[in-house]
């Protein structure tokens, strides 16, 4: 299971490495975060039941440790020597997409979770599934943060 846990988390690994640039600012809070749901991840392997795509229940899992242990007070971090190798944050990150993902985090957290579903093409109906709320109003939604994304990046 661990061998197929770690080839699942390497296949997949961009779709954390994005969810953590997107929810914390510097390299450390974005590895930490990194590292956080690489473990929340394990703790609910096992209950995978592949009703889903791998890459939606990672988004699922992802994003609700981002916005809960953003909330925590005090962070628990679980350090594994047992990650990929390619787990290090990208590094050859071009100056426009680092000015999107300062624009991305001036977002409030379900905003976050629903435009980087969008990013990655992800239907309205799979975007629902994922967040729980109706497909009509993740277009409503979408159409909005859009909006605001375009306010944010024309201010620089």
């Amino acid at each position: 299971m661990e061998k197929i846990f770690l080839q699942t988390i390497k296949e997949h690994q961009n779709i954390i490495h994005k969810i953590s640039r997107m929810y914390r600012n510097t390299k450390e809070d974005q590895q930490d975060l990194f590292q956080e749901i690489v473990f929340q991840l394990w703790r609910a392997f096992p209950g995978f039941r592949q009703e889903s795509k791998v890459s939606t229940w990672i988004y699922r899992i992802a994003l609700n440790t981002a916005i809960a242990v953003y909330r925590k007070s005090k962070v628990n971090i679980s350090l594994s020597d047992d990650l990929p190798e390619h787990a290090d944050l990208e590094t050859d990150i071009s100056e426009q997409e680092e000015l999107m993902y300062r624009a991305l985090r001036q977002l409030n957290d379900s905003e976050k979770a629903l435009i980087s579903l969008y990013l990655e093409d992800y239907s309205y109906q799979e975007i629902a599934d994922i967040t729980g709320i109706s497909e009509n109003y993740v277009g409503v939604r979408l159409n909005r943060i859009k909006e605001k994304l375009k306010s944010i990046l024309n201010q620089k």
